[in-house]
């Protein structure tokens, strides 16, 4: 078992990864900025860092160079995302461990922290040494199943279209009645819902998924802020409630911690 620390200002990525690690046996340490990121490092001097270069205050580059003057040899795994390339080759000249791209999937990205785990501690990589990781295909495997139940025929047909490209499983309703049909038919891994759907709404189908026993995950999507329905939806155990229009990105990392969560 190692101590992972995971410094990234997206809540949704730390819990995912705290996810993934844990089932490995792992101990993992999370942390939404770098002051709190560092304040980590010192007290547990992890086995390897997971790092995000993009965030607010203090950002990657900057907590790379405090843990480099705390630990030169310790070990660095860069998390990059969009419009991360300047930083990116800073990270490379002060010889991190690795990259990951956050598209990655979890397959490839378990991989390279166990790979990186076998190695000996050693001092840091010199800038031009390749990164197998971040050249690795993006999606592997088939991902899970996922049931999209929206009444809004453009949105079922981009969510069935970008989650089929990434290897999920992915049927689609356009109501709660076909909804439950074909849950009855096949159980999905996670359904992804509408609030406000014309004749039974995402919370009425939520309750007759639970009443049959559904447990899978659910992620909510709406356009509105009806603080009594959202509050009702986190009571009956959904995983998240996401807003519209859809982050489509965010809404992935959603879907992939929920099939964990849902995974006995």
């Amino acid at each position: 078992m190692a101590t992972i620390l995971v410094i990234d200002d997206e809540r949704m990525v730390c819990d995912l990864l705290r996810a993934v690690f844990s089932r490995y046996g792992h101990e993992v340490l999370t942390a939404f900025d770098g002051r709190n990121g560092l304040d980590l490092f010192e007290q547990h001097r992890p086995r390897f860092t997971l790092l995000d270069l993009r965030m607010p205050g203090m950002n990657g580059i900057e907590v790379l160079t405090r843990i480099r003057a705390l630990d030169p040899r310790a070990a660095v795994i860069v998390l990059t995302g969009a419009g991360s390339a300047d930083l990116e080759n800073q990270a490379r000249q002060m010889g991190v461990t690795d990259f990951l791209s956050k598209g990655l999937s979890l397959e490839a990205l378990v991989g390279t922290v166990e790979r990186v785990m076998q190695q000996p501690v050693k001092p840091p990589a010199s800038p031009s040494q390749s990164t197998d990781a971040k050249k690795a295909p993006s999606h592997s495997q088939k991902a899970g199943s996922i049931l999209v139940v929206d009444d809004e025929p453009p949105i079922r047909e981009l969510l069935r279209k970008y989650f089929s490209s990434r290897d999920y499983q992915v049927r689609v309703a356009p109501d709660g009645q076909q909804a439950l049909a074909l849950v009855d038919q096949k159980s999905p891994d996670i359904i992804v819902l509408d609030v406000h759907m014309p004749g039974m709404n995402g919370i009425e189908v939520l309750k007759r998924l639970r009443a049959k026993n559904y447990a899978g995950g659910v992620i909510f999507l709406t356009s509105s802020q009806d603080e009594r329905l959202l509050q009702e939806g986190l009571e009956l155990g959904s995983v998240d409630i996401l807003g519209k229009p859809v982050d489509l990105e965010r809404l992935e990392l959603t879907i992939q911690l929920g099939c964990i969560l849902s995974t006995p």
